[in-house]
């Protein structure tokens, strides 16, 4: 093989390189958002901006999909925490999380750039603690102020991928794990300042 050709290929493989670890990323958080707001996880299409638990049933039994249900549901099986998902659409404004008392329980809440499939800010027992609260979520450019009481959580994009895990001790605790990740949810900003 001629050097000339060596150095054809090795240029073509490291630019393949580069695409497959820049944009793969991104093209998984793009199939995920479809599953998510065009397919959900059984129940049918999950609008942005709404949480989905994922129900007790599919964490009893993760192999066994809902007919007309999507495969990402037992995607990735988790055997010790429940899942919330939502996709953010900050364009409408800021949002609030709430996250009720978990009284000592493991659980978080993740905020993911889907853009880099970096993790920006995370909620929970390790970083906020256990106790009730809320969160307000904006986007960039937001200008405002963050009610007292309220955590902050500056997105650097106005589409953010939310993941939460509840800890689900064993089969008799799970009930009670789901009703806590029921409890935790989403309103636009307004509403949430309105109604508290």
């Amino acid at each position: 093989m001629r050097p000339e050709h060596l150095l054809i290929f090795g240029a073509v493989m490291a630019a393949t390189w580069f695409a497959a670890i820049y944009f793969w990323p991104r093209m998984l958080l793009s199939v995920f958002k479809r599953a998510i707001l065009v397919k959900g996880f059984g129940e049918g299409p999950i609008p942005a901006n709404t949480l989905y638990t994922q129900s007790q049933a599919l964490f009893a039994d993760p192999l066994k999909v809902p007919a007309g249900g999507s495969k990402l549901a037992s995607a990735g099986v988790n055997r010790d925490t429940l899942l919330t998902l939502a996709w953010l659409d900050l364009s409408k404004g800021a949002l609030v999380l709430h996250v009720p008392d978990m009284a000592g329980r493991y659980y978080s809440v993740q905020f993911t750039n889907p853009a880099d499939n970096t993790n920006f800010a995370y909620v929970g027992k390790r970083t906020t603690g256990t106790g009730a609260g809320n969160f307000l979520i904006t986007g960039p450019g937001w200008s405002g102020t963050v009610p007292a009481g309220t955590g902050h959580i500056p997105s650097p994009r106005r589409s953010v991928l939310l993941i939460g895990r509840v800890l689900v001790y064993d089969d008799a605790d799970l009930a009670t794990a789901h009703g806590l990740s029921t409890q935790m949810s989403l309103a636009p900003a307004r509403q949430r300042q309105a109604g508290e």
